[in-house]
């Protein structure tokens, strides 16, 4: 984790293989998604770089890759506007696909997913077989990824915060997905029967309990996460800084000062006492849907919100190295790492340490720009595929 691993890279006759421990896509295929009418990626598993002029469609891959992993993806786009538009299509079509063959440690697996004709809703498959919750993603591939939108996330809201908090979670532990599932829906039928003016002590009651129960889960893994990651954020690497990260929240605290089953019961009877509030104000004022990450940069002790852009790109990059390594360290699992233009805002100092970290990670790595000189340093270490017109060709 030290400037040790800063170095140019020497271009070498064979791409390297990723370490063993790393999820890898070998092979991706696009139907009917986005701007691909079809599409068909052979990365066998090597880093790759996709370059092209702005609105070519490489984010699109990128995107593709992400649903491949529980959550709605690095875009959290609706189902109905994934498909691909145009006047040669029939303008209610909703029917889309990605595919996708996976090696990671325990071998091959093919994973699937997408809107069929006449579904309304989205699909999982596993080796062909239709799964029942998207959480079963998390067991063969974890992702994590960088987009420029991401720049903002220490300026705005806290539900950016806590996505890409959750994120690293699911990096550790996959059923995390399932129990920010199960929280979500929850929250949301609540808020809809005190919307509805429906005040039926039982069916509120189930509701809340469930709350309670994820709730506490959700945090608790939160908490998890961050004391275990503390150890990789800390020390710095190269030029990106050491990162203190913290939680904070009404549930963090009470997990802090009381045990597990306890803090349930604080929550379950908060939301019970705060029904007439929330009905008025919609939502729920305490949970771990209120919660916030909070990020500082060691070297200067600046939080990130105060921090330049250039420092809050550089703070990002950190933490998802940091989560990439400890994944691997303590759970034999290396997450693929999705970074989309990823060298705006970097000088090249930052630039060429990025890369040679990456390549001693070892973790797959798809990565995207207008110009393919962005990424010199990485001739001989990845694959480079040219997007344009909705077509990907690999070059050289």
């Amino acid at each position: 984790m030290s400037g040790a691993l800063i170095h140019k890279l020497d271009p070498v006759a064979t791409l390297p293989l990723p370490d063993a421990s790393a999820a890898v896509v070998e092979r991706l295929s696009l139907t009917n998604f986005r701007c691909y009418d079809t599409a068909r990626i052979d990365a066998d598993g090597h880093t790759s770089v996709l370059y092209g002029a702005n609105g070519a469609g490489k984010t699109n891959i990128l995107e593709a890759l992400s649903l491949l992993t529980p959550g709605r993806g690095l875009r959290r786009a609706a189902l109905g506007d994934i498909a691909r538009k145009g006047e040669h299509r029939d303008a209610r079509a909703r029917d889309w696909a990605v595919a996708a063959r996976v090696r990671g440690p325990a071998g091959g697996v093919d994973l699937g997913t997408g809107v069929e004709p006449g579904s309304e809703k989205r699909i999982v498959r596993i080796d062909g077989e239709t799964q029942r919750a998207q959480a079963s993603l998390g067991e063969h591939l974890a992702a994590h990824w960088l987009t420029p939108a991401m720049d903002r996330i220490f300026i705005e809201g806290r539900s950016g915060r806590r996505r890409f908090l959750d994120r690293l979670v699911y990096g550790i532990d996959p059923a995390h997905a399932g129990r920010i599932n199960a929280y979500d829906h929850a929250l949301r039928e609540r808020a809809r029967l005190l919307r509805d003016g429906v005040r039926d002590p039982a069916w509120l009651n189930a509701l809340e309990e469930t709350l309670a129960t994820k709730g506490i889960a959700v945090a608790a893994a939160r908490i998890d996460l961050i004391e275990r990651l503390r150890l990789y954020a800390e020390a710095p690497s190269g030029p990106f800084p050491g990162v203190a990260l913290a939680i904070s929240g009404d549930v963090e605290g009470w997990l802090t000062d009381y045990d597990a089953l306890e803090a349930e019961d604080r929550l379950k009877a908060a939301f019970a006492s705060a029904r007439d509030q929330d009905a008025d104000n919609g939502g729920a004022a305490t949970g771990p849907h209120r919660s916030d990450f909070r990020v500082r940069h060691l070297p200067s002790g600046q939080t990130a919100d105060l921090c330049s852009t250039g420092e809050q790109k550089a703070l990002l990059i950190a933490i998802v190295i940091a989560g990439a390594r400890m994944a691997q360290a303590e759970c034999g699992r290396l997450p693929m790492l999705l970074l989309d233009e990823i060298t705006a805002h970097l000088d090249p100092k930052r630039r060429d340490a990025l890369f040679a970290i990456l390549s001693a990670l070892g973790a797959q790595v798809w990565m995207t720009g207008t110009d393919a000189e962005q990424f010199e340093g990485l001739r001989g270490h990845a694959r480079f595929f040219e997007v344009a017109d909705a077509a990907v060709v690999p070059v050289g």
